[in-house]
């Protein structure tokens, strides 16, 4: 029986496979590498097979590319030598028929020129073997065997993102709050000017425990309230961010943020996350940047806020490359993916700037550059070096 794998996120080799896996991060902490790959002479692809695994599980981060002539879509295929089971993945659609597995591009990621390459990832379950495939095919071309693959067999003790801070350097639900007015390791700031929004520790609404932080966030330019942590994130990187938000109002079409973050490569600038025109997006102060791109398919690939209930937000910034990444709860945003590779519609801009972010602190709160009166709760914010799950 062939088993359709839900894809939970993505762009074309002559066929279709997956792409942009911005989320390796969730496969720091322990990586089994197993390069799969060909000589060009005598293949027209090559694939990269890393996995992380834990007693019954695995996560593998895969990267295919293409050595042959330019393709508009791809199809990866290969054969499990074990008991292993697919049961999600990122950047690609994937369907499992007993051993056999297909991968298909995203659309997004489907075009590759010869040299280009698209990352995806899958996660799956295993009961007795996990060994790495060894008879990748892209578009039906062997990508040939696996070249000196570690042992796959020791299982490691990683398992995927948890809801739990781990090691994080920051990690509150706000519960040690006194009081209505932020305080402690939470400060009020008003970046640049104030006006009339207010920020206070809330009682009687909250994602978890008894506490959270409301903005009560009005319109008009300048009208700057947000809570500010007082811990320096200069040494942490790359820098993933998790929080849950709840808000009333859905996104405005002018300009707004909710996460400002200031970056030493922008000379104390922010790094912003908020909406414009009615869905997400990343801002960068010093050149006013966006991501996704402002048209009408750029802001397609992004997604509203929902409003009237608690939403996982998480987001990754790699300082080394500057890459960056988006989740509304477990779902990665395409418009929100930045991997280095241009693409239409969606980062045009935002490439325009080589340097790597560098976040030093976080902000929480609200400003508007026009229209976009909100109120807003944050709750469960947590902030480290590896990914943090919902």
């Amino acid at each position: 029986m062939r088993t359709l794998v839900p894809r939970l996120r993505h762009h074309p080799w002559v066929s279709a496979v997956p792409a942009g896996f911005s989320a390796v991060g969730l496969l720091l902490a322990a990586l089994v590498a197993a390069p799969v790959s060909s000589a060009a002479a005598d293949s027209g692809c090559r694939v990269d097979y890393a996995v992380n695994q834990w007693s019954g599980g695995y996560t593998a981060a895969i990267k295919v590319t293409n050595l042959g002539p330019a393709v508009t879509s791809w199809r990866l295929t290969w054969t499990y030598g074990g008991d292993q089971q697919v049961t999600s993945a990122w950047n690609a659609g994937v369907a499992q028929s007993g051993k056999a597995v297909t991968v298909t591009d995203a659309g997004w990621n489907g075009a590759l020129a010869t040299g280009g390459s698209a990352d995806f990832g899958v996660q799956g379950t295993y009961q007795a073997a996990n060994p790495t495939p060894s008879d990748f095919a892209a578009n039906g071309v062997s990508c040939g065997g696996a070249t000196a693959p570690t042992d796959p067999g020791t299982p490691t003790t990683t398992p995927p993102p948890s809801s739990g801070c781990g090691g994080a350097v920051i990690c509150t639900g706000f519960e040690d709050q006194s009081g209505t007015t932020p305080s402690g390791a939470w400060q009020f700031t008003a970046p640049d000017c104030q006006g009339t929004g207010t920020v206070t520790v809330d009682t009687s609404v909250a994602h978890s425990g008894g506490k959270s932080i409301r903005v009560e966030g009005k319109a008009g330019y300048c009208n700057h309230a947000f809570v500010a942590t007082t811990a320096d994130l200069s040494s942490v990187g790359p820098v993933y961010l998790r929080m849950w938000v709840r808000h009333t109002t859905a996104l405005p079409a002018g300009h707004v943020a909710f996460v400002s973050m200031p970056d030493s490569s922008q000379g104390g600038k922010a790094l912003r996350i908020g909406g414009q025109n009615g869905a997400l997006q990343w801002n960068r102060e010093l050149d006013d940047a966006t991501l996704p791109a402002q048209s009408p398919a750029g802001v397609a690939q992004s997604a509203p806020l929902p409003t009237g209930s608690w939403q996982c937000l998480r987001f990754m910034v790699d300082t080394s490359n500057g890459h960056l990444d988006t989740w509304l709860g477990d779902q990665q945003v395409p418009g929100l993916h930045q991997d280095g590779v241009p693409t239409a519609d969606i980062d045009q801009q935002w490439l325009s700037r080589t340097t790597a972010p560098r976040p030093t602190g976080l902000r929480l709160g609200w400003e508007s550059y026009g229209g976009g009166d909100d109120t807003l709760w944050f709750d469960d914010v947590a902030v480290g070096s590896a990914p943090i799950g919902c």
